[in-house]
């Protein structure tokens, strides 16, 4: 047998006889290994012998596990180079072609994938007379999977086939719309858009439309849920060619009936894919159909409906026309949005909390300050759900930008400050955690003014830890010392010199013990953001200042942040500060200190090579 020149010839004698013991070994791994080197073997037998004995021996072997089998199908579309290039590509449709039939959906998928790939390689002549006809077989097969997999050939082959066989091809498709097998009508559902994008507009309006209102009130839902898709992309296609009219006649009554339709899955689908109907049919037809399915969408017996809906609110509003944008919002969809303010489902209500701030820039000042404002207080104060005031505080620069911060600070952030206050910790640990954000938002000086107080307080918060499932402990304190780092990082060194480090520092000297370990856990997590200066300046002396404390569980926290903080402070404080601080804790009459300096004397001694610490013992 002949081998290519461009093949070693050491390689070009890999026997095709070890393929075939690996691949009928009992181990599936040993097969799946086989198969992910197909490429290579391939190579070594170079494209002759690949087309006459390789790819046969495959085809003949599709018997296999199914991780098997999806590796080959993956491997086979990528194999035209293998075989010696497009002139040849046809010799792999016969393999993939029974990977295209098999029981596992995942390996048809993966098969399919690779035909449409190896399509687009053909030439005209080979398109109609291998690949065509391999759909023509698929579609005609016994087994529903075959047919299932036809569904996604026939957009990638009909562009570039004669008239003759594209009416022979819609003809196929129609049949596969209409087959007895709810799967393969889930398989022409889903590839319908595609199809429709494929065939001309007078075959669209004549073939492919009468298919798509058929599958719309096909007696499974799970057909007509997977129809929307293509009700999106027909009416992206008429809109396209520019008959608003066509739109109305041929969309609208089917679009009509799946917003109604009986199952909740197919109207949570039309939710889901809403604003893409509303660009695709156009503005007119959004303004005089659509907003009064849309509202009625907002206000379906069904959760999961209602909060598809409700994620879209923002979206539909912009997508109306602006002449009469205004009006529609005030009149039609404010009264359901104000109603899922106060929905029973919280999902329904965070779905809403992450999009209703949106509206302020739309309806603008007026409009926000007395009618949205409301309702953004209502979310921040009453609502229980934690993930809906985070929904509202992320977005308070929507609000911002139109009414502006001294407006914004006397309605909202006075609820804001209240629940930084509240008698529940959980409420003030969520506050905590949405302040760098409201920093952010807000900017260094109001937040100053409004807000930085709130975050000292919160160091000396009378709740320290409270022990939840799983044993994870979360403490008010600490979040609030990981909250100062998050704003030292965004406002910078400065502001933490003058606003944060002195707070730090006076904590060093309260009276209660569990302030004085507040602010060695301000130390730890600021040091890095505050810089080298400030870090040996000011944070250093201050964690000094602790090593003689009176309580054991201060000093060997002293010796943990002594630990944390030296790769942050200045080399030149290591023998004026560090090692004398640590050799007097290493002296301590109390273990736990003893262990915790001996701990962070040798850690520092590791990273030390110029002057390295001397250890003392205990």
């Amino acid at each position: 047998m002949s081998t290519d020149t461009n093949t070693n010839s050491e390689d070009s004698l890999y026997p095709i006889a070890v393929l075939i013991d690996e691949l009928r070994n009992d181990e599936v791994q040993l097969r799946l290994k086989s198969i992910k080197k197909l490429s290579t073997i391939a190579f070594a037998l170079g494209t002759d012998r690949t087309r006459t004995e390789l790819i046969p021996f495959l085809t003949e072997t599709i018997y296999d596990e199914d991780e098997v089998l999806l590796a080959l199908a993956e491997q086979l579309g990528q194999f035209t180079a293998m075989v010696g290039g497009p002139d040849h590509v046809c010799c792999l449709l016969p393999p993939l072609e029974s990977l295209a039939s098999v029981e596992e959906t995942v390996v048809r998928d993966k098969a399919t994938e690779s035909l449409r790939l190896l399509a687009a390689q053909h030439s005209i002549a080979d398109l109609e007379n291998q690949f065509v006809p391999l759909i023509r077989r698929l579609s005609a097969g016994d087994w529903f999977t075959s047919r299932t997999s036809a569904c996604g050939l026939f957009s990638v082959a009909y562009p570039r086939v004669s008239t003759s066989i594209k009416a022979e091809l819609r003809g196929q498709f129609r049949q596969l719309c209409q087959d007895d097998t709810p799967m393969v009508r889930r398989g022409a559902a889903c590839k319908l858009g595609e199809f429709a994008q494929a065939i001309e507009i007078e075959f669209l309006k004549s073939d492919l439309i009468p298919m798509f209102v058929n599958l719309a009130s096909d007696e499974q839902d799970s057909v007509r849920l997977l129809a929307v898709d293509g009700c999106v992309a027909i009416a992206r296609l008429l809109t396209k060619n520019g008959n608003p009219d066509d739109t109305a006649e041929y969309i609208m009554p089917t679009l009509k009936a799946s917003a109604e339709d009986k199952s909740w899955r197919v109207r949570f689908m039309v939710a889901e894919k809403f604003t893409d109907l509303q660009e695709a049919v156009g503005e007119e037809l959004s303004k005089t159909e659509l907003v009064g399915h849309f509202c009625a969408l907002l206000k379906d017996v069904e959760a999961e409906v209602r909060a598809a809906a409700a994620h879209k609110v923002k979206d539909f509003c912009q997508l109306l026309p602006v002449d009469c944008r205004e009006n529609l919002i005030m009149t039609e969809l404010l009264p359901c949005v104000k109603d899922l303010v106060a929905d029973p489902n919280q999902h329904v209500k965070s779905a809403l909390a992450s999009v209703i701030m949106g509206l302020s820039p739309i309806v603008g000042k007026n409009h926000t300050v007395e009618h949205l404002l409301p309702l953004y207080l209502s979310q921040l104060k009453q609502d229980e759900c934690p993930e809906v005031r985070l929904n509202i505080i992320s977005h308070l620069d929507c609000v911002n930008e139109v009414i502006g911060i001294q407006e914004l600070s006397q309605s909202l952030l006075p609820a804001i400050v209240e629940l930084a206050e509240d008698s529940k910790w959980r409420v003030r640990l969520a506050i905590i955690e949405y302040m760098p954000l409201l920093a952010g938002q807000l900017g260094v000086d109001f937040f100053n003014e409004k807000l930085a107080y709130l975050c000292m307080a919160w160091l000396v918060d009378h709740v320290y830890a409270i022990r939840e499932a799983f044993d994870h402990v979360y403490a008010i304190r600490e979040a609030a010392t990981l909250n100062l780092k998050k704003l030292v990082e965004q406002f910078g060194p400065d502001w933490a010199k003058n606003t944060v480090i002195p707070k730090v520092s006076q904590m060093a000297s309260d009276a209660n013990y569990l302030h004085r370990m507040t602010c060695l856990f301000c130390v730890n997590v600021i040091a890095e953001p505050c810089g080298t200066d400030l870090a040996s300046e000011l944070l250093l002396p201050t964690v000094v200042s602790l090593t003689s404390d009176n309580v054991a569980n201060v000093r060997f926290n002293v010796a943990k942040t002594l630990q944390t903080i030296f790769p942050h402070v200045e080399t030149s404080v290591l023998q004026v500060q560090i090692k004398p601080s640590l050799e007097t804790l290493l002296g301590d009459s109390d273990f736990d200190v003893r262990f915790f300096a001996s701990e962070a004397m040798d850690a520092i001694s590791s990273k030390v090579e110029q002057a390295p610490l001397a250890i003392v013992t205990a």
